[in-house]
């Protein structure tokens, strides 16, 4: 009966740290190029963040890759276009460059213009697709758990660019933002401009608004654009997604404008914020509840088996 009664016990504890496992586990990034050629996705982790498994990397038109998080990580993704680099991984890329001269980024960001991917995960998850920076891509992000909102930007931007804004040509083209062409602080929203009272849309900011209505656009553009999810969910990042209504036109991209029912969850998950070291009294009291259920519930099936 001893023998028994250490067997189910040992399988109850087994259960709990696995539960309490899956609350601190990291979430999975994955990336897919429906581009017409390769891409090259760089990944800068913000300070205070571990570095993922790889800084950058190849993308074939088609292929998929995944990454591993770690829970409270923050930091962004971009696509390069219109790179060369040689057997030993040395070269650099037409847009989106990050410097370093390789195929990993090492800790250095896109050069403007690009198309940005960002996110800070927690208890809560943020994200958003900025073209703040500038554009060079279509890019969707959509996140696993059901009820979480699309963002992204699947217009061609290029094509639609002020003269005055325009870089490169042909498959390299890109869009600068009109901070980069122009460098006033009225479209860089700094000095007397650098707040969000006095930094307004510009009629540049607008054209990205109006072609991708849930894409940051401007410095303060946070309302419709900066999206939450409870923590804990797996993302996609999809470069150059087909459009709804095309052939092979995927999910995330058949609903990015927004509506007013679209929800934004708000931080209720206390499994992630206990996982990233974030809790609060309502987190404190959950945790404090499962483990007295845990408890108790080890007490009756020991008793049950005496």
């Amino acid at each position: 009966m001893a023998s028994l009664i250490s067997s189910s016990a040992t399988t109850l504890l087994f259960l709990i740290l696995s539960f309490f496992q899956a609350a601190v586990a990291g979430i999975t990034f994955t990336f897919t190029n429906r581009c017409g050629g390769t891409v090259w996705p760089g990944v800068l982790s913000n300070s205070g963040s571990s570095p993922l498994e790889t800084t950058g990397f190849a993308l074939a038109a088609g292929e998929a890759r995944s990454l591993s998080a770690p829970a409270g990580w923050s930091g962004r993704f971009w696509a390069r276009t219109g790179c060369a680099f040689d057997a030993s991984g040395k070269g650099s890329c037409a847009t989106g460059d990050c410097g370093s001269g390789e195929v990993e980024c090492r800790g250095r960001g896109a050069a403007p213009p690009a198309t940005l991917a960002e996110f800070t995960l927690g208890g809560k998850d943020y994200y958003d697709v900025s073209l703040v920076d500038g554009y060079n891509l279509p890019m969707v992000v959509e996140a696993a758990a059901s009820g979480c909102p699309v963002t992204g930007c699947v217009a061609d931007l290029n094509d639609r660019c002020p003269a005055e804004l325009r870089a490169g040509q042909g498959a390299t083209r890109a869009c600068r933002s009109a901070c980069e062409a122009f460098g006033t602080p009225e479209y860089c929203c700094s000095g007397q401009f650098g707040n969000p009272d006095t930094c307004r849309p510009s009629v540049y900011s607008q054209v990205f608004k109006a072609a991708c209505p849930r894409s940051y656009s401007y410095a303060y553009d946070d309302a419709t654009s900066t999206f939450t999810c409870a923590g804990g969910t797996d993302y996609s990042i999809t470069f150059c997604p087909p459009r709804a209504g095309t052939p092979n036109s995927q999910k995330a991209t058949k609903d990015l404008f927004p509506r007013p029912n679209d929800v934004q969850l708000e931080g209720d998950s206390w499994l992630a914020s206990l996982a990233t070291g974030e809790t609060d009294g309502a987190t404190s009291t959950a945790v404090a509840s499962l483990q007295l259920q845990a408890a108790l519930a080890a007490a009756a099936i020991i008793a049950l088996l005496v």
